[in-house]
């Protein structure tokens, strides 16, 4: 995380790279709508990085628990996830060309906060159980 709030990857450098690609791609792009895109791009990547950290720090904490949910492990998950994404916007802070923003906060927050709603979601539609014994381990004999 903290390498993406460093200056090679403030808006001006990966409005360059962007630029590129996109001009390759589809040719001359209107400035304002170009402006637009690279914004949804940089705060998608935002919500993407957020939410992949957040399952792995839900994942951390359910450990082999296969099988189960646990409001704790989400709720752990999250609060790291806030804590990752305020130091991130610190470090920014101190960045010249990066700037910090309580929105960003926010917007990481939401990410972590979407991704561990999909895995209670798709918990709740597998139908397995919030308590009791793990599964039987499957022998070679079956």
């Amino acid at each position: 995380m903290l390498v993406a709030s460093s200056d090679p990857f403030s808006a001006e450098h990966t409005g360059t790279i962007l630029a590129f690609v996109l001009s390759s791609v589809f040719g001359s792009i209107d400035p304002a709508r170009f402006a637009f895109i690279h914004f949804l791009v940089r705060k998608g990547a935002h919500v993407t990085e957020y939410a992949i950290l957040a399952l792995l720090f839900f994942r951390a904490w359910r450990g082999d628990h296969f099988h189960h949910w646990r409001l704790i492990w989400a709720r752990r998950a999250l609060a790291l996830c806030i804590a990752v994404a305020a130091s991130d916007e610190f470090h920014q802070s101190f960045v010249a060309s990066r700037g910090s923003s309580l929105a960003d906060v926010a917007l990481d927050a939401a990410g972590a906060a979407a991704v561990l709603a999909i895995v209670w979601l798709h918990w709740k539609w597998t139908g397995a159980p919030a308590t009791g014994a793990e599964p039987a381990k499957q022998t070679a004999l079956g």
